[in-house]
């Protein structure tokens, strides 16, 4: 019996779904469907857990599904059957509350053209790969996506580490040991805003050091010089405010100008960089690994909403795809405890305070 939660279930909705609607829609920043940029699709690739590679196509008439295994086996299958199954999987999807489900009928329907898993192989960035028909171009490039679902919890973009902590010293006063202590007792919903209030009671700044992970510190500053230190007033802003929504944490942010950025102008610095960075993120960047700007194999995503309706974004319309990672995340909070972040420490005479990002998308 397959079981899956309802992001893994998204995977096989959106396959179902989009081989039924044999198109593909393009999404504005504000997840709604953009009528005049369809793109046909040609062919959809995915990979199978084993070793493998199933590849669907239409007929002439567009009425039948070929489904072509690697292995040489050929299935031929009713469009209206693709249709049927999803509409029902969706309908599942909506009323299922339990973190794990199966769903026997679309098991049978999948498992009858050799497709025997929820995820694509994990070694696999893209979870779906399709061939469109550019209209505007005539060309028909590949083009690979990650599946981003509403149905089910929010998905993270960027994932908590210790990688991702920023490490800050505490200036303008000495705290004591009795301080340092009360200031890591407060258990509070709120912990991490109060103990930074709290410092900060005692004259205490909180001024960027660096990033714990110097890998990360490098990718950031690949991409941006000014990122890490821009990146860590963000997290504080996050931590010690109520904002918690990208656009607005910028927003703050160019007011406040810690870089003192030239307003002459007014060049919107603080955004570009930030979507900059929500792109690389995208695409492929992981603060464990060295970046070297180099797209992976997902070049996109495909965002299931929560009526059904699927939605795509790509690098291919960048500015799209910029403004919709920009619009749709927000900053929030990780296991302080797993991930080693919000207290107080010394070394030597020093004291420091670490915080952590994590950058989600908006339910």
């Amino acid at each position: 019996m397959i079981k899956g939660n309802k992001g893994e279930w998204s995977e096989i909705y959106t396959l179902l779904k989009i081989i039924s609607d044999k198109q593909l829609y393009a999404g504005d920043s504000y997840l709604n469907k953009i009528e005049n940029l369809i793109f046909p699709i040609v062919r959809i690739l995915r990979e199978k857990n084993s070793n493998g590679l199933l590849e669907f196509t239409y007929a002439d008439d567009c009425d039948l599904v070929i489904v072509n295994d690697s292995s040489g086996e050929e299935f031929r299958i009713q469009i209206c059957d693709f249709r049927d199954m999803a509409s029902l999987l969706l309908s599942k999807l909506k009323e299922k509350t339990s973190s794990s489900f199966s769903v026997p009928e679309i098991e049978n329907f999948i498992t009858s053209f050799s497709c025997s898993s929820l995820k694509a192989k994990s070694s696999v960035k893209s979870d779906i790969r399709i061939v469109i028909h550019d209209l505007r171009t005539g060309t028909t490039p590949e083009l690979g996506f990650s599946i981003k679902s509403q149905l089910g919890g929010a998905s993270t973009l960027l994932n908590p580490g210790k990688t991702t902590n920023f490490i800050y010293k505490i200036e303008n006063t000495e705290l004591t040991e009795s301080q340092i202590k009360e200031i890591n007792s407060i258990d509070s919903k709120r912990k991490i805003k109060e103990r930074i209030k709290k410092i900060e009671g005692y004259s205490g700044e909180l001024r960027f050091f660096k990033t714990e992970n110097s890998v990360f510190g490098g990718n950031l500053t690949l991409i941006d010089s000014s990122l890490p230190r821009i990146m860590a007033e963000i997290v504080y802003l996050f931590f010690a405010s109520d904002y918690s929504k990208t656009v607005d944490l910028v927003k703050e942010l160019s007011r406040i100008n810690p870089i003192e950025y030239s307003d002459e102008s007014n060049h919107p610095f603080y955004s570009y960089k930030i979507k900059r960075l929500l792109t690389e993120v995208a695409l492929g960047m992981v603060p464990s690994k060295v970046w070297t700007g180099e797209l992976d194999a997902t070049g996109g995503y495909l965002v299931v909403k929560d009526d059904g309706e699927i939605l795509c974004y790509h690098i291919y319309n960048r500015n799209e795809f910029e403004e919709y990672l920009f619009n749709n995340t927000k900053l929030d909070t990780a296991s302080s405890t797993r991930y080693d972040f919000g207290t107080v420490y010394k070394e030597g005479n020093q004291e420091y305070f670490k915080l952590n990002l994590q950058i989600r998308f908006i339910k």
